[in-house]
């Protein structure tokens, strides 16, 4: 019985709402604000603030969709082991990437051998893709910047410059390179914090002690792109994801090795899971690299 009003409640808290939870679970939604209810009075505990047709979580119903989330995520690894997938012809692989251009290729591998598996993808900052693997909102990772956490297992996939690029108008323009030095002063637009890149790139700043001038800050390096196209201001993006365009102009920096390293990211926990090892297998084919080097720095 408490697993059924677990499942409920985490489909309420999921969902946003009752409602939403009776089309998830297909069930009615009188039994399902029924299951929660008894929970709630069985613990004598608020898990959810009712606001009319609105529900919002109470710090207690908060902290329980936490655990509810990692148990629901491993039930699921559960019956697909115990289901014996075999050929992986079915189930669910939710990826978390910081941008399409590592994560894409993967995906079309991992879809040529696994067309059966659904695949659903969630881009954002590699700040917030680990907190979603740390959540279990994703089952794996594939970011650039990764902290040392004995929770996870992360794998190098490849390693990128970081390049300055700038509009056909600005002083730049002609040159082939830029030095660190030349970004003294210059009017820079930037990821937002949590961006690797823009970890990457202020660490070197602090290390040859350059300081710039942020103009502008946006969440997505498709608006850093179009900023710097209207002349703007100087952008820095990994080599990889620098796309040509007829205003813009991409500089190596000459004098400083700044990089960015994808992985490819799971929770040790999860180890056992046969979708994301195959998900892994996959990456690994493509060109992992497992020597775990870190990125080079710049040479002072």
């Amino acid at each position: 019985m408490l697993h059924t009003q677990l499942r409920s409640f985490h489909a309420v808290a999921s969902e946003g709402g009752f409602t939403a939870a009776s089309r998830k679970l297909n069930i009615g939604q009188p039994t399902i604000t029924s299951q929660v209810r008894d929970l709630e009075d069985y613990f004598k505990v608020e898990l959810f603030v009712r606001r009319g047709r609105r529900v919002e979580l109470t710090d207690a119903g908060r902290q329980l969709h936490t655990l509810t989330q990692r148990l629901m995520t491993l039930e699921q690894d559960a019956s697909d082991l115990l289901r014996g997938l075999g050929g992986l012809q079915r189930g669910t692989l939710k990826v978390g990437a910081v941008g399409p251009y590592h994560v894409t290729e993967m995906l079309a591998s991992f879809h040529r051998l696994y067309p059966g598996v659904r695949l659903m993808v969630m881009i954002r900052n590699s700040r917030e893709v680990l907190q979603q693997l740390l959540e279990f909102s994703i089952d794996v990772a594939v970011l650039a910047h990764v902290e040392d956490d004995s929770r996870v297992v992360a794998i190098p996939y490849s390693r990128h410059p970081v390049v300055a690029f700038v509009n056909r108008s600005h002083p730049w323009a002609g040159r082939r390179t830029v030095s660190i030095h030349d970004f003294s002063d210059e009017q820079v637009v930037l990821r937002e914090e949590g961006s690797t890149t823009r970890l990457a790139f202020e660490q070197a700043l602090a290390d040859h002690r350059v300081r710039i001038n942020p103009v502008l800050e946006f969440g997505s390096r498709e608006a850093v792109w179009m900023a710097v196209e209207r002349g703007l201001g100087v952008g820095v993006v990994s080599d990889i994801e620098f796309i040509p365009h007829p205003n813009l102009v991409g500089l190596p920096i000459h004098d400083c090795r700044i990089e960015t390293i994808a992985h490819v990211a799971y929770l040790k926990e999860r180890e056992g899971s046969r979708i994301i090892q195959a998900f892994v297998s996959v990456a690994r084919d493509l060109g992992v690299q497992q020597d775990g080097r870190k990125a080079g720095s710049c040479p002072s």
